[in-house]
């Protein structure tokens, strides 16, 4: 029986594949396809790109939210009772010490003082006799000590008729603006009920509250800057940092006095407080270039000089737009800029200088 023309086709084919296989056996050709494989380059340690940061000395400050505020604010009371006069001081104006800013009327005040006075000279009179008879026996020293008694008994009462007279007028207690009138003329008045409020706003106050982290930094006696939300500026000094924290909010209040005396800054601005916190050795490092370690801690990482690499913690003690001045650091870095968040403490690394 003959084979099929189709099926003599395939065993040709198959005969050809397998003549091929045993010759490329038999001369090796294996081998070739086998050497031509690449072998797998070693591993290195990996690259970063670092930049060299030099150590610059830096004037820290310190940065604290607060108002402006009146050096002093007193409610002026009247001290006697009475119905107003006179007001003579608008509201709003500088006024002086003792400047009378309301007037009481003076009622029987005068006629008081008046019989004071005609009482006195009867005692002075009266004493005067009583020392001359004396001279001749005609008195006793009781009766002369009684005399003298009531003598200074009508100095007192003239003394106290003065006083009455002079409380009809309120007087300004120092320097500074009558900021609010709380009578008019006609009001009654009694002891203890106010006539207004006077301010003082030179030197003015700017007060704060500085975070327990910076309270160290913070001296009595350092000079503070004051930008205020009017666009004003005020430079002064502080007086006084609290010793004990806000309970709630853990902040050690401050206040800043600064000259003031064209009396155009206003009490209750707000403020951005800039206070001087002495100097010493800081680093410009961008912002991209922090990280954190496994404790949690802010930091950077550089190479040392044998090439591994080191965390250092630091602290943001200005922010600028060139970069963070912080501390923490010493003397020149090698601060590694790219990549630093994927290489541990102590590993081995390639160093490219940063672009």
């Amino acid at each position: 029986m003959r084979m099929k023309s189709q099926y003599l086709f395939v065993v040709v084919v198959v005969a050809v594949i397998a003549v091929y296989f045993i010759a490329r056996s038999l001369f090796g050709g294996g081998a070739h396809v086998a050497q031509a494989k690449p072998k797998a380059p070693a591993a290195g340690p990996p690259t970063v790109q670092a930049k060299l940061i030099p150590e610059a000395i830096r004037t820290y400050e310190v940065m604290v939210r607060g108002r402006t505020q009146a050096t002093r604010t007193v409610v002026v009371r009247s001290e006697t009772a009475g119905v107003v006069a006179q007001t003579p001081v608008l509201q709003g104006a500088y006024v002086k010490q003792g400047q009378v800013l309301c007037r009481l009327a003076v009622d029987a005040r005068q006629a008081a003082l008046d019989q004071a006075h005609a009482a006195q000279q009867s005692a002075v009179l009266a004493q005067q006799q009583n020392e001359e008879l004396a001279k001749k026996g005609y008195r006793s020293p009781t009766q002369v000590l009684q005399g003298q008694a009531n003598l200074d008994a009508a100095k007192a009462a003239v003394r106290t008729a003065e006083i009455a007279l002079a409380q009809v007028n309120i007087k300004a207690p120092f320097n500074g603006v009558f900021d609010q009138r709380a009578a008019e003329v006609g009001a009654y008045l009694a002891p203890g009920q106010p006539c207004g409020t006077v301010i003082e706003i030179d030197p003015m106050l700017i007060v704060g509250d500085v975070p327990e982290t910076e309270a160290a930094a913070v001296k009595v006696g350092a000079a503070a800057t004051a930008k205020l939300v009017s666009g004003q500026t005020i430079a002064g000094h502080i007086r006084y940092v609290a010793h004990d924290a806000d309970p709630q909010t853990r902040t050690y209040h401050l206040e800043v006095t600064a000259p003031n005396p064209r009396l155009d800054i206003r009490s209750g601005l707000s403020a951005e407080l800039q206070i001087g916190a002495g100097s010493g050795p800081a680093h410009l490092v961008p912002t991209s270039a922090l990280v954190l370690d496994s404790a949690g801690r802010q930091g950077v990482r550089y190479v040392q000089a044998d090439g591994r690499v080191a965390f250092a913690a630091i602290k943001v003690v200005e922010e600028t737009p060139q970069g963070l001045w912080v501390t923490g650091l010493s003397g020149p870095v090698q601060l590694i800029t790219v990549g630093q968040s994927y290489v541990a403490d102590g590993q081995k690394v390639q160093v490219a200088q940063a672009r």
